[in-house]
């Protein structure tokens, strides 16, 4: 199946709501380290409430130790930088839906080195959706594509 990765989250109940998903849906979450909270950070577990107990969670250390810990698998960025729509973009087990900083997206460098960026439209003028709320969104069509759901 698909995993979740956030790139060095910075807001903990966004982060939170995301691995909150992840368990629902039996989905690995993964948190690409440094994140601009702890893990113990009270609006993290607040948000979360009793599902980060039943989450499959990973942390990676930096961007290298996230590449290194999935090495063969494919990355798919979810960024306002992409062309192609997340509808249509065909969805393979194992990929890893990626997810940017909330208040900068990821460095050009791993722009460069996902092997998929993806976007969702949004009417013209209007920069981005919270990222939880993308990541919901990218993930039930992927969890649609590949008939994931539990």
């Amino acid at each position: 199946m698909i995993e979740i990765a956030l790139y060095q989250p910075d807001i903990a109940p966004n982060a939170a709501t995301v691995v909150r998903m992840c368990a629902c849906f039996g989905l690995t979450c993964r948190i690409i380290e440094p994140a601009g909270f702890v893990m113990t950070d009270s609006a993290f577990r607040r948000a979360g409430m009793d599902y980060l107990d039943k989450a499959a969670l990973r942390q990676d250390r930096s961007w290298a130790a996230f590449r290194q810990a999935t090495a063969g698998r494919r990355s798919v960025l979810l960024t306002t930088k992409a062309a192609l729509p997340y509808t249509e973009f065909a969805f393979r087990p194992g990929d890893i839906l990626l997810m940017g900083r909330e208040s900068s997206g990821v460095p050009e460098e791993v722009h460069e080195a996902v092997e998929a960026r993806i976007t969702i439209p949004l009417k013209p003028g209007l920069r981005s959706l919270n990222v939880a709320l993308a990541c919901a969104m990218a993930t039930g069509e992927a969890l649609r594509q590949l008939r994931g759901f539990p």
